[in-house]
């Protein structure tokens, strides 16, 4: 069980995968988990796509993760993507294939849900979800947190209190949305277990391999974007190669600090990157 790993003195390390958007991709995400799990992390993630559009692709990755490289699988299940029925016929695919965690999360709304649908879903939050699941099936639990609190929350207060919810719901531990700036994660974990929050909690890291990159990723996570990793972009943002040499570096540099801060767990959000993986893990 991952709890189990996440209670240990040595922080855990862990990989979060996607599935792709085409088949002939798909087809070639399995050699890269060969190629992730050489590198034994602690367990790897596979994320959703939009409304639920990439179910049966989520639950197959998950599957080869967990039956084939026999590492701790975690499947992201969305509440914009189920239905109650949908969800209780997942999770039994799940138990079939036996993923026993699931990360929660509400997920953001695609473009071609109308209003009806997306005003009318069973799911309205992540919480919800968590509470069903945990009374309905003997799932372990993840929810997601931010450590700038949630874009669309009021006050960082109010965020905690909604996570401090959904851990009382059922999420036996946590992982946080990408972030460029250990200051902000040690104030946050720290305002956490004030707040009465006292699960593990897996700090997200995604190394920045490109100038592009940082606009897409500061758009859909709402971070913000420290001094040192801006002038680290303006002066090799238009090298292709300096730019990913200084990206990788700028996540081994908050890795390792985070590591020697005691943190529970490193997540990597890998962007299906085994090169860039393999880089960072031969420094942490």
């Amino acid at each position: 069980m991952i709890n189990d790993l996440l209670q240990r003195t040595k922080t855990c390390v862990s990989f979060e995968v996607s599935p792709p958007k085409t088949e002939e991709e798909f087809q070639a995400v399995f050699q890269k988990l060969d190629t992730m799990a050489a590198l034994a992390p602690d367990f790897i993630s596979t994320t959703y796509g939009a409304g639920g559009s990439r179910a049966g692709k989520t639950i197959e990755i998950a599957s080869y993760i967990q039956q084939k490289l026999h590492i701790d699988a975690v499947a992201h299940m969305t509440c914009v993507g189920f239905k109650k029925e949908d969800l209780k016929n997942n999770c039994e695919l799940l138990a079939k294939e036996g993923i026993t965690h699931v990360m929660a999360l509400r997920g953001d709304r695609p473009q071609a849900m109308s209003d009806e649908q997306y005003n009318s879903r069973e799911f309205f939050y992540a919480t919800d979800m968590i509470r069903y699941l945990k009374a309905n099936t003997s799932l372990q639990l993840a929810g997601a947190c931010y450590p700038e609190k949630h874009y669309e929350a009021e006050s960082f207060e109010s965020d905690l209190m909604h996570l401090k919810e959904k851990v009382d719901a059922g999420a036996s531990f946590l992982i946080t949305q990408l972030f460029f700036s250990n200051d902000l994660f040690y104030r946050f974990r720290e305002r956490a277990e004030k707040a009465g929050i006292t699960v593990p909690i897996c700090a997200g890291i995604m190394p920045i391999t490109s100038a592009k990159q940082i606009g897409t990723s500061v758009t859909l996570s709402g971070s913000s974007i420290p001094k040192e990793l801006a002038d680290l972009i303006a002066n090799h943002g238009e090298d292709k190669e300096d730019m990913r040499k200084a990206g990788i570096e700028y996540a081994i540099r908050q890795i390792q600090d985070l590591k020697a801060h005691g943190v529970d767990g490193i997540h990597i959000y890998t962007m299906n990157r085994p090169k860039t993986t393999a880089e960072i893990m031969a420094q942490i």
